[in-house]
């Protein structure tokens, strides 16, 4: 026994008497009540305990202990006191139940968060970001009011859109914050008809709607920063915002959106088939770097170009996205712009 005072071992003696530990040696005899007892480690050949009221007080206890002595010393807790109640595959069962819900929760906790996001928050973000492209926004004769009519015959329902071309060599587009879209130039040269392109703005309008944007960026940002972060920090966050991934649900979601609103609109999905498959033999050889840009945050497989295809209703009455010319017109849009031309 060490007395917790001196670094001096003792040998003692050990008995019960009248439910407590009697500890005689050559000092005397001291009793101690069980409930002071802590258990410490075992030992090759002995058990450790301590005492709760005697900062470095040790006792070890030879092994095998007698029952009577036994009886009064704590049991050694392996794994815990709950644990030890309720068994140890009861308690990992728990414990993987409660670790798959914080992982559900934490999965599902930005789109619980983003109904909270305020919509004047997002459009501070979203006219600091679109004020951010500064001059590279395209304004070719006609351009611009083709972009618009697009628009708006998707979707009539959905106000305060505001889809702006901008000049810079990328195949992407993407939704911003308070229903900005931002379309980059190149995208509209790898689109083969305007109704491909339809089955793209779609998607990122379903976005929109859907307040994917919201959610995707408490995912990447976190809720406080989102809040808080407005004004020259903003244009700092621009490129990351601009890659913004969604999770596969949105995506799919969106996409089945878009086939929706084109049936709606009477323009053939179809088409947009086209333009997913030339990005899915991007994914396959790992190669077409343009088409690359619009596949890192637009994941893209053979299923969704499908998705399209079967999308297009039967016998419908389908009509042009855009006339002849007002497609040139939008193709063109940072050609024809004068302000754009070196």
């Amino acid at each position: 026994m060490y007395d917790g005072e001196s670094a001096l071992r003792r040998s003692v003696t050990l008995g019960a008497r009248d439910g407590t530990l009697e500890i005689a040696g050559e000092d005397g005899e001291t009793r101690v009540a069980p409930a002071d007892l802590v258990f410490i480690e075992s030992r090759t050949e002995e058990r450790v305990y301590g005492r709760k009221d005697v900062l470095g007080w040790r006792l070890g206890v030879p092994e095998p202990v007698a029952g009577e002595i036994a009886a009064l010393l704590p049991h050694a807790a392996h794994y815990g006191g709950w644990i030890d109640r309720i068994g140890l595959w009861r308690a990992s069962v728990i414990g993987l139940a409660v670790s798959a819900a914080v992982l559900f929760a934490v999965y599902q906790l930005p789109h619980w968060l983003a109904p909270l996001v305020p919509d004047r928050v997002m459009k501070s973000y979203g006219d600091a970001m679109v004020g951010d492209f500064g001059g590279k926004f395209c304004a070719g004769p006609g351009g611009q009011a083709a972009l618009d009519a697009l628009t708006r015959r998707l979707a009539p329902d959905v106000k305060g859109l505001n889809v702006r071309v901008v000049d810079l060599p990328v195949v992407n587009a993407a939704a911003l914050p308070g229903g900005n879209i931002v379309i980059f130039n190149e995208l509209l040269k790898e689109a083969k008809s305007p109704e491909e392109f339809s089955g793209v703005l779609a998607h990122e309008i379903a976005h929109i709607e859907h307040r994917d944007v919201a959610e995707a960026m408490v995912r990447e940002l976190g809720l406080g920063l989102v809040l808080t972060t407005l004004g020259g920090d903003v244009a700092g966050n621009v490129h990351g915002l601009l890659s913004l991934s969604y999770s596969r649900g949105a995506e799919g979601a969106a996409d089945a959106e878009s086939i929706a609103m084109m049936n709606r609109s009477h323009i053939s999905p179809a088409p947009t088939a086209g333009f997913f498959e030339r990005l899915a033999k991007s994914e396959d050889m790992i190669g077409g770097a343009d088409m690359l840009v619009y596949l890192s945050s637009h994941p893209v497989s053979k299923g969704r170009a499908a998705a399209f295809r079967k999308g297009a209703a039967k016998g419908a009455a389908y009509t042009p996205a855009l006339s002849r010319d007002e497609w040139d017109a939008l193709v063109d849009i940072c050609h024809n712009d004068p302000d754009r031309q070196d």
